[in-house]
């Protein structure tokens, strides 16, 4: 709604605005989390603060006290929460597992007024099928999506999903601040020196 305001606040033939341009209330919605890793406890966090409805699906349970803090519920299955969803946000790795996580049958569990957010943190990402993405939007079975990542990166120009009006797709921006890209090569750093002084290395990944 803001983008499409943006648009019509600087058109040249602006005179009035649509009564019906409303948004979607985030207050007291339900916000599906779909891996409540690092990242997805932070989105928790920051829903909390918008007195969202959280529910999550992960591999394991986090602790209680931390599901506590931010009022959050466990879904063992990932049907229970898209079928339950206001607004549904992946953030998993890519893995064979979750290749395709969210694909036509999981769109059609959603809520036609559900909007799906991908915040994958793998590029590029595969975790929803594209296509099965545009034929939801475009039917109706999914209202509205937002993507910071996409399948491939960035989509070729001719790409259905960069038509739509009703998803919204941005270049891999969710870390972009000048704050963190500064955390980032600083701590890049560091385990390039600990690495180079036989060390442990402080962000080493191992294998799951």
């Amino acid at each position: 709604v803001f983008l499409a305001g943006y648009h019509v606040a600087i058109s040249s033939g602006m005179e009035y605005c649509e009564a019906d341009f409303l948004g979607v209330e985030v207050t007291g919605a339900t916000l599906g989390i779909i891996g409540m890793g690092n990242v997805g406890y932070k989105i928790a966090l920051r829903a909390k603060a918008f007195e969202m409805n959280i529910l999550y699906h992960n591999r394991t349970w986090r602790k209680e006290q931390e599901e506590q803090a931010v009022g959050a519920i466990y879904c063992e299955k990932v049907d229970n929460l898209l079928q339950q969803a206001d607004f549904v946000t992946v953030v998993v790795s890519l893995t064979p597992q979750t290749h395709k996580l969210i694909g036509e049958r999981e769109m059609e569990l959603m809520k036609p007024t559900a909007t799906l957010i991908t915040s994958a943190i793998q590029v590029p990402s595969r975790t929803v099928d594209s296509l099965g993405l545009v034929t939801a939007l475009q039917t109706g079975v999914t209202r509205a999506a937002a993507l910071d990542v996409t399948c491939l990166e960035p989509l070729p120009r001719v790409r259905m999903l960069l038509k739509l009006k009703n998803v919204i797709v941005t270049p891999h921006l969710g870390i972009k601040t000048d704050k963190a890209t500064y955390m980032i090569t600083e701590e890049a750093a560091e385990n390039i020196l600990a690495a180079l002084n036989g060390l442990p290395i402080p962000s080493e990944v191992f294998p799951s």
